[in-house]
């Protein structure tokens, strides 16, 4: 059991019956009234995000998850499949219990969330940033960088990032995996 002061992002609680994990939190202060503290919690089985409001101090059940890395292999029509980097060995995600799975590439690392008790894994979760070689991109115009317009750029994993003007196929970008964003140009083709 853990308290309202005990929550931190990526927590997973073991509330109405399912396990959900905390994207994000604030505690609240009003000057009338108790504090409280106003939660989004996110499903981590179908992928649902809710708003919940819990009273300051009130106890939540935490679920034991653990955090394995795993090396994406590959998708099919059964999923997505993963390998432990330690005993080799493999699982699968449907595909819709994996966030941004745009931003996952062939032989990249990640981490999987497994339920301790049972074995059964729920999610994947993206290092906070990915570097990606620029695929298809238009190319820029010369002296059209002075207004700071971007351009959409296709990536090796297939996603679709906005990018500035300079970047060109071949390049290699950092895109920030929570707001699939470009970061900057990691090396110049």
């Amino acid at each position: 059991m853990a308290s309202t002061q005990d929550f931190r992002n990526g927590l997973v609680l073991n509330w109405k019956h399912d396990l959900w994990q905390i994207v994000e939190f604030q505690h609240v202060k009003p000057g009338k009234g108790g504090a409280f503290v106003r939660s989004k919690l996110r499903n981590v089985r179908n992928g649902k995000i809710v708003d919940n409001t819990f009273r300051a101090g009130e106890k939540v059940e935490t679920a034991r998850v653990e955090r394995r890395e795993m090396q994406y292999l590959y998708e099919d029509e059964m999923g997505l499949h993963f390998m432990n980097t330690e005993t080799y060995e493999q699982r699968s995600l449907r595909s819709e219990m994996v966030d941004k799975k745009d931003l996952i590439k062939e032989g990249s690392t990640v981490e999987m969330l497994i339920d301790a008790g049972t074995e059964e894994p729920l999610t994947v979760e993206l290092p906070r940033q990915v570097d990606l070689a620029v695929t298809q991109t238009d190319p820029g115009l010369k002296g059209d960088t002075a207004t700071g317009a971007t351009k959409p750029a296709v990536l090796e994993s297939g996603a679709t990032v906005y990018v500035p003007l300079f970047i060109n196929e071949g390049d290699i970008v950092r895109v920030d995996t929570e707001s699939s964003s470009y970061t900057t140009r990691v090396t110049a083709a």
